[in-house]
């Protein structure tokens, strides 16, 4: 497209190519006639294309309207920008314990189900214990057959009768059978898999008859009455990532999210996936959690109460570097420029610019994918 510098120039040379005819009148006869007929033909043509330029243009001067670019501008002015490191983590307990046998054996008895609500030492399971209440009736009846020759040969020795040695067997013998006989009790409870916590049965693992061994999860109590949201974190954002950061947490299940704090980071990276453990406590409110439900953890660790932003689709690369495109009022004409500019972080979207915006910038935002550097424009809002 021509612009205003453009027609003077032409007109310019129409002067020249008058002044040209001229001279060549007044220098020479015959051969001269048709150099003065060639340039008069050029001055012609030339005179038709300055007639139509001017037609282009309205009595103010400024190009028609169907000639220029439609563009959007938005004014730029400092936000808020943060940044956030995005992990999924999961919802859990503060007590979340899979309680397993401590002796192996056979179920006999499994006396709760899922959902449940139990107390800390209530019997969940019995493992078949019915060799060890043969020996404990069988260890009763001893001891109090025992417990009787003690006693007589107590009252013996009392009266100064019998030997100290037969006083002190029998004693032994009593003793000596008790301690059995707790020892015996204790293991007979061994085979009682109790709840070590306030809670509600989650999961149970058993069945009447199934083997029960030591270490394998037979039944999963977990107590909800604090909630946190766990979180694996890879062992890069150990410098970032502390007790007190603001962190935003998304439910994808229930739409929703809330705002909390990071309450507890591991100084333990696991050696097999080097990450590290990053826990969430969670108030009581209106969502019903649930043990292992999904949560999109969100880390601010990065905050810009004062910076520029721009739709990351809108920034352009070249040789020299990345530029956005303005619009620039010159000599009465709004015409599209580039601005360089310095990328700063990024997030969902936008990109922080650290260099090249100032408050006020009419920045282009709309029809900005065909804009050559100093193009005319029409820029709405």
């Amino acid at each position: 497209m021509l612009t205003r510098n453009t027609i003077k120039i032409m007109k310019r040379n129409v002067i020249l190519v008058a002044l040209l005819a001229f001279a060549v009148a007044c220098s020479g006869p015959a051969d001269k006639k048709s150099e003065l007929a060639k340039l008069k033909k050029q001055h012609d043509e030339l005179a038709v294309k300055i007639k139509t330029l001017e037609s282009e243009l309205n009595t103010t001067g400024e190009v028609v309207v169907k000639n220029l670019v439609n563009v959007v501008v938005t004014e730029a002015k400092p936000v808020e920008f943060n940044h956030y490191i995005e992990v999924q983590g999961k919802v859990d307990g503060e007590d979340n314990i899979a309680v397993s046998a401590q002796m192996p054996g056979a179920i006999t008895a499994v006396y709760v189900k899922e959902g449940q609500s139990v107390r800390k030492g209530q019997v969940l399971a019995q493992i078949d214990n019915s060799v060890m209440q043969q020996q404990l009736a069988n260890m009763e009846q001893q001891l109090a057959f025992v417990t009787n020759l003690y006693n007589k040969q107590k009252a013996l020795w009392d009266q100064k009768i019998g030997s100290e040695v037969q006083f002190l067997t029998a004693k032994n013998n009593k003793e000596s059978l008790e301690k059995n006989l707790d020892a015996l009790k204790d293991q007979l409870e061994m085979t009682k898999i109790k709840s070590p916590i306030n809670g509600s049965v989650e999961e149970v693992n058993l069945k009447v008859g199934q083997m029960a061994s030591p270490g394998l999860p037979a039944v999963r109590v977990v107590n909800f009455n604090t909630v946190k949201v766990v979180a694996e974190m890879a062992e890069a954002y150990t410098s970032k990532i502390e007790p007190g950061n603001k962190v935003v947490i998304y439910f994808p299940d229930l739409k929703s999210e809330i705002s909390s704090e990071i309450s507890f980071t591991s100084k333990y990276i696991n050696p097999v996936n080097r990450t590290f453990i990053t826990e969430v406590k969670l108030a009581p409110g209106e969502i019903e959690y649930r043990a292992n439900m999904i949560a999109v953890v969100k880390i601010n660790d990065y905050q810009n109460t004062a910076a520029f932003t721009v739709p990351i689709t809108l920034i352009r690369e070249s040789p020299k570097g990345n530029f956005i495109y303005v619009a620039r009022q010159e000599d009465g004409y709004l015409v599209a420029r580039r601005l360089p500019v310095t990328i700063g972080r990024t997030y969902n979207g936008l990109a922080e610019l650290l260099t090249g915006v100032t408050t006020g910038e009419k920045i282009i935002t709309t029809g900005f994918n065909n804009l050559m550097d100093g193009q005319f424009i029409l820029a709405g809002k």
